[in-house]
């Protein structure tokens, strides 16, 4: 049966797809592992927004519901919505870990449409500049690094609470100018150790 929903401490988190926008060099997906803390994250097809829903037992029991698996959640950005419409009708929180990419994929902003049922992004800032950031996401799309940047410096205009990430132990990423990155962003920053998932 497929992993849709995975807890993790007081949270739940939502792995609605497997595509992605970025090819990281260091995701556990891109090495042949598709586990996070035990749970099988393969897919065998992208579940509907029904079937999302019915993998969540009441928003209420977490302290936050998170859109974040082994894929890009904002690339099924309806279904996404359908079901954080969906967790803030009934109490919960929602928090969208994000690479950030959403407005151009879409090719429009897509902020005022997740800032209606959205109380937190955490976006995948993962390095200091283009060069490095290019070196470890392998972007698909070309403009990746810097529609990033835009998107997190528009994203508090939305979302409550918005936070930037780098991980440390890449090599070039420097922790110290990521922070100070996204602090001039506007945005909060908080930093993940490399190999240690959800």
């Amino acid at each position: 049966m497929q992993q849709i929903s995975y807890r993790i401490a007081n949270r739940l988190y939502l792995n609605i797809t497997d595509r992605c926008t970025l090819t990281c060099a260091f995701c556990p997906k891109n090495q042949g592992n598709k586990t996070v803390r035990g749970y099988d994250l393969t897919m065998q097809n992208r579940p509907d927004a029904d079937a999302i829903i019915a993998a969540i037992d009441d928003p209420i029991n977490y302290a936050e519901i998170v859109f974040c698996g082994y894929g890009e959640p904002t690339l099924r950005l309806k279904t996404l919505l359908e079901v954080a419409a969906y967790i803030k009708q009934h109490q919960g929180n929602v928090r969208v870990n994000t690479d950030g990419l959403a407005n151009l994929v879409h090719k429009r902003n897509v902020l005022p449409e997740l800032g209606q049922w959205v109380d937190a992004v955490s976006v995948s800032l993962n390095a200091q500049n283009e060069m490095v950031y290019t070196q470890h996401c392998v972007p698909k799309l070309p403009g990746s690094y810097p529609a990033m940047l835009e998107f997190l410096r528009q994203a508090p205009q939305f979302i409550p609470s918005v936070t930037a990430t780098a991980i440390e132990g890449l090599a070039g990423v420097d922790i110290a100018a990521c922070e100070k990155l996204a602090h001039s962003l506007g945005v909060k920053f908080r930093h993940r150790t490399l190999g240690i998932v959800g």
